[in-house]
């Protein structure tokens, strides 16, 4: 590389990576085939658009590739094309689900999401997101004892409020949901039922994680957490819902999802992210990425289990996925999650500090921690290390 101070911090990057453990739950390693793909001639292509329907010539070989990157994402979580559609040109996954509101909900309505401190993203309808500035968010939690979604309590919400969206898949819930009862909420409103599955969508793919298709309107995806790709994310949406637009017509999801993405908020997309995409999809629909995904889960339940052993309160008792919520803080009587994830970092264990149910700080130092395992399980960890782990964890933190 002729540019040596890049070239400089991108090995600077490579070797920190390579001493240090990761457990961020949104984090992952990609193949070097996905790197490769990301680093393409596909860079050069403006692709404005959609496949057939380009602003731009010379389109012949990313409308090839766009096309087979849906096809891999319909076949990877068993979908009919017939039934589904997929939109792979949204950039991330804040600007995917954005996308899907703009789309679906009329700015002022309500959409009914997870609040931040239990679990739900920002986008999901927070007031610091445009999500929460444009729509108006109705917040739910979990139960203050079980630390777990109480459906009942979801559904008295929802008789009294009345939103026209449901979202639900959560950054730091570490538990199942339950996409059947939250079906039949929705349905006793008549509500749209999104699934954002961006941290569970490769224990999905890797059968190690209910679906939510069965149940869903639409599922939102990041492809860069348990899916092991690039940052990228997917909109799937059935074809079989529309709603009515100003004529008096009858639009499908799918189609004002499209119109969302493209002019709505993006110009062209990035075609060597779908590139890079593809490589991770076709990656994912392998024997060997079910042992990876429930590998990642076991992993998961071992950490969570040993912290707890170790004196530690694990948010919910425990995880049935990748992701584990520690609360470090303890009524004051530990460490708030800033200086646990400022001392874990200065002994090469990288995690992020997060709020917490019933957070009583300041979300720039809450009272918790979040950890993940789909890296280090990429990685080749097992249960044994991580074992080691959660006793190497108490004694940095225990200091």
């Amino acid at each position: 590389m002729k540019d040596k101070q890049i070239e400089r911090l991108i090995k600077q990057e490579e070797l920190r990576q390579k001493k240090t453990i990761s457990l961020i739950a949104s984090e992952n390693y990609v193949s070097d085939d996905v790197l490769k793909a990301m680093g393409s001639k596909f860079t050069n292509k403006y692709s404005e658009g959609y496949p057939g329907k380009r602003y731009y010539k010379g389109q012949e070989n990313t409308d090839k590739l766009e096309d087979l990157c849906k096809d891999r994402a319909l076949k990877l979580f068993k979908l009919s094309n017939e039934k589904w559609a997929v939109n792979v040109q949204a950039l991330s996954g804040s600007p995917a689900n954005l996308s899907v509101y703009l789309a679906l909900v009329k700015p002022g309505e309500k959409v009914m999401g997870m609040s931040l401190n239990n679990g739900g993203h920002l986008t999901h309808g927070h007031k610091v997101s445009a999500t929460g500035k444009i729509w108006n968010q109705i917040p739910y939690g979990v139960n203050k004892d079980t630390e777990m979604i109480d459906y009942e309590e979801v559904k008295r919400i929802v008789i009294v409020e009345k939103p026209k969206m449901i979202i639900t898949g959560y950054t730091a819930y570490p538990r199942i949901v339950d996409f059947k009862k939250f079906r039949e909420i929705a349905d006793s409103c008549g509500a749209i039922l999104m699934v954002d599955m961006s941290h569970f969508a490769g224990l999905v793919a890797g059968e190690a994680y209910p679906s939510p298709f069965e149940y869903a309107d639409v599922v939102t995806t990041t492809t860069h957490k348990t899916l092991r790709g690039p940052r990228s994310a997917l909109i799937f949406s059935r074809k079989d819902k529309t709603q009515t637009s100003e004529k008096g017509n009858q639009i499908s999801f799918s189609e004002l999802i499209d119109k969302a993405v493209f002019p709505g908020l993006q110009g062209g997309p990035h075609m060597n992210q779908i590139a890079a995409v593809a490589v991770a999809l076709k990656e994912a629909d392998s024997p060997a990425f079910k042992k990876y995904a429930k590998q990642v889960v076991k992993n998961a339940k071992v950490l969570a289990e040993e912290l707890k052993n170790l004196g530690w309160k694990i948010i919910s008792s425990g995880t049935d996925s990748h992701l584990i919520l520690v609360d470090t803080w303890m009524n004051g009587k530990g460490i708030s999650g800033e200086e646990a994830s400022n001392r874990l970092e200065k002994e090469g264990i990288v995690v992020n500090k997060n709020t917490i149910p019933k957070e009583t700080r300041s979300p720039m130092d809450p009272s918790g921690i979040r950890l993940g395992t789909a890296g280090e399980t990429t990685r080749g960890a097992k249960e044994k290390d991580m074992i080691k782990l959660a006793k190497r964890i108490n004694d940095i933190l225990r200091k």
